[in-house]
């Protein structure tokens, strides 16, 4: 590879395989890895061993060999983060945060950089699926590599599908782009809509659709070819891509040509998620080419919230956490001094909603003390798709008023929460 600091690194966790790729500057794309020595193997299984001689964990290739006395097979890490339940490795608990700590470590090995974390710009791990103690586990696990919020990102599948399609010539994509996804006699297709009347630009892949094939090759054809005419339809497409295994171009003979129908460019690969990833992270910190489109997701926070303040002096509106992000990337905290109040309310944007919300948080037990000597510290964090946590602490006020240790937290559906009536 030609890339030895700010790196932009790709991995995908697989629900059966792993893979890893940087972007390449000089050729501007992602550049797959090859996982084992002296051949072009860019997937590896997502199993984690641990060595007993050796008292370290094993990944890729060389974890896939049967273990014998001095190994201990852990298991699939995808499988083991969908967990909270410790494991017992060698008679000692170990947490799922920390075996994908240990497999973190051992993929990035294979990019043969010296201090990886310094060098790193950016990590991008993209996944099936995001469930919010897979988050948890993905976090805390980039944590224990070295990693801080500022250097990781986290995605499914269906956002890096949205910046590999994106990340592509226009040509590819000035259209709907159509994507199907093998999963050995399973196939599911989905279609990523473009609406360019909007501003931002909206993005959406639409919900799957999915139909069992036969494993006999000719029918296989015939019946591929059929949900093809049945997906696509008359609608004109910029390009399809094919994932995952179990298609094959030897037996999609009709069914190649007609995927290739009025022009259509069609792709087959597997690592297209990889790729994703690392597009958006260049996308994210330095190209921005981006900037106008909203990827719309189950996952995106679609409350604004804020607060009225005083800002040096006068009266402003505070933005705190803004809509359009991924619920696991929203956190926000401040400094505050309360003005003769003991409550903090919150001003909440919903979209369709003319009307602004303002939600109101009781402080019950706050210190008497002399008005605007009370400073608080506070903390918004998204723990799911909906749920907010907020986490309010008191500060005191320098040695005349120390802090009284209070803490403060509440769980929060801001579009479940009815307006706070105004005295």
């Amino acid at each position: 590879m030609n890339e030895i600091r700010d790196l932009i690194i790709g991995i995908d966790i697989g629900k059966e395989y792993t893979q890893i790729c940087y972007y390449d500057r000089k050729a501007e794309e992602g550049r797959s890895l090859s996982m084992k020595v002296g051949a072009s193997q860019y997937e590896a299984p997502g199993c984690i061993c641990y060595r007993t001689d050796h008292g370290d964990y094993c990944v890729g290739w060389k974890q896939s060999i049967l273990p014998g006395k001095r190994r201990i097979m852990i298991g699939n890490i995808y499988d083991i983060c969908q967990k909270e339940e410790k494991i017992q490795v060698a008679g000692e608990e170990k947490e799922p945060a920390e075996l994908l700590a240990h497999f973190l470590r051992g993929i990035l090995k294979f990019l043969g950089i010296q201090d990886i974390v310094k060098n790193t710009r950016c990590l991008c791990i993209t996944s099936p699926e995001l469930s919010t103690l897979q988050v948890r586990n993905y976090q805390k696990a980039c944590s224990l590599t070295g990693f801080s919020r500022e250097k990781y990102m986290l995605m499914d599948y269906g956002e890096s599908f949205y910046y590999y399609a994106l990340g592509q010539k226009r040509e590819t994509w000035n259209r709907s782009v159509g994507w199907y996804a093998f999963a050995g006699d399973t196939v599911t297709f989905r279609k990523l809509t473009i609406n360019g009347s909007s501003r931002p630009v909206l993005v959406k892949l639409e919900d799957p659709v999915s139909t069992k094939l036969e494993p006999e090759e000719e029918i296989r054809d015939v019946e591929f070819y059929r949900f093809i005419s049945k997906t696509l339809g008359k609608e004109l497409f910029s390009s399809v891509q094919i994932t995952g295994e179990g298609f094959d171009q030897q037996w999609a003979q009709q069914s190649v040509k007609l995927l290739c129908h009025q022009g259509r460019k069609v792709f087959y690969g597997n690592n297209l998620f990889a790729k994703g990833a690392c597009i958006a992270g260049k996308d994210r910190l330095e190209d921005k080419k981006l900037k106008g489109y909203r990827y719309l997701s189950d996952s995106l926070v679609t409350a604004d919230v804020g607060m009225d303040m005083r800002v040096m002096g006068s009266p402003a509106y505070y933005p705190l956490i803004e809509s359009g992000s991924n619920w696991y990337e929203c956190s926000a905290s401040c400094e505050l001094i309360l003005d003769d109040t003991s409550e903090l309310v919150f001003v909440v944007s919903i979209p369709e909603e003319t009307e602004k919300k303002r939600v109101a948080m009781a402080l019950e037990g706050l210190p008497k003390r002399p008005n605007r000597t009370s400073r608080l510290s506070l903390t918004l964090k998204y723990v799911s798709p909906r749920d907010c946590e907020i986490t309010v602490e008191d500060l005191g006020f320098g040695e005349m008023y120390p802090s009284s240790g209070k803490i403060w937290r509440e769980l929060v559906r801001w579009d479940e929460q009815e307006e706070r009536k105004q005295a």
